[in-house]
């Protein structure tokens, strides 16, 4: 009977290679059990070095047993991090992009429609604004006359646009930035005549004044004057500090 049961246990250790990968308690439990009956009969005229043997093995696959439980458990503790990352990612795709700061409001490409989206009216906002982007980013790229142009043709189209003052305030810089510092003085005293409570207007103030200095000595009192206009008129602009200093430098000269 011992032997019967030796044999057995013989080609459950043949085996031992596939149990370190996929043997589960049961099994290493059921194996465990059968070693303490050999020990038993050991004692009735069994073989000792066999059951010797089968301990050795039995510590073993616990050694094995324990390594894979380690695994395991580190293995638990990764899906649950992807879990909790796929879920947070999830949430964030679900959350509504905060809104960008840039130089102007309108270089976010998102800003305009699709037409067909909206109702008439909105649909005839989404034109206006993507009017004023097309002539915006010339302003970027420096086309200069192609700015101007399409700067001009936008006012004519939407004079009324709320867009209106930056238009008129971008087309006058790129006069200036042509050299045409002529037009670009009437140009800039139009925006701050226009659009008075625009925050354009101390900044086309002020550029009006550098214009006037390009032009020469003989035009200082008149750039003098644009300054003082920015300070007295809007003293808590960014271009109020910036004046003042202008106007030192016209006195030191």
């Amino acid at each position: 009977m011992l032997r019967a049961r030796s044999v057995t246990l013989g080609a459950a250790l043949l085996l031992l290679p596939w149990l370190v990968g996929c043997a589960t308690i049961a099994e290493f439990r059921k194996l465990e059990y059968e070693v303490h009956k050999m020990k038993r009969a050991d004692g009735k005229g069994g073989t000792g070095t066999q059951v010797a043997d089968l301990v050795v093995e039995i510590e073993e696959l616990r050694e094995s047993i324990a390594q894979l439980e380690g695994r395991l458990e580190v293995a638990e503790h990764q899906s649950g991090l992807a879990l909790q990352e796929a879920k947070a990612a999830r949430q964030d795709a679900a959350t509504p992009a905060a809104p960008t700061t840039t130089e102007n409001p309108l270089d976010d490409a998102s800003a305009v429609s699709t037409p067909g989206e909206f109702p008439a009216a909105q649909q005839s906002a989404s034109t206006e604004l993507r009017a004023y982007r097309e002539a915006y980013n010339t302003w970027r790229v420096d086309d200069h006359s192609t700015c101007i142009d399409r700067f001009r043709e936008f006012l004519q189209t939407y004079p009324s646009s709320e867009y209106s003052d930056d238009a008129a305030y971008w087309m006058a810089d790129c006069h200036f930035k042509q050299g045409d510092y002529q037009t670009a003085i009437l140009r800039f005293d139009d925006v701050a005549g226009r659009y008075p409570t625009s925050g354009k207007a101390p900044e086309a103030l002020y550029r009006q004044g550098e214009a006037l200095l390009r032009l020469g000595p003989r035009y200082g009192k008149a750039a003098r004057k644009a300054f003082e206009r920015v300070i007295d008129e809007y003293p808590n602009s960014p271009r109020a500090g910036e004046a003042e200093r202008q106007l030192e430098l016209i006195a030191a000269d």
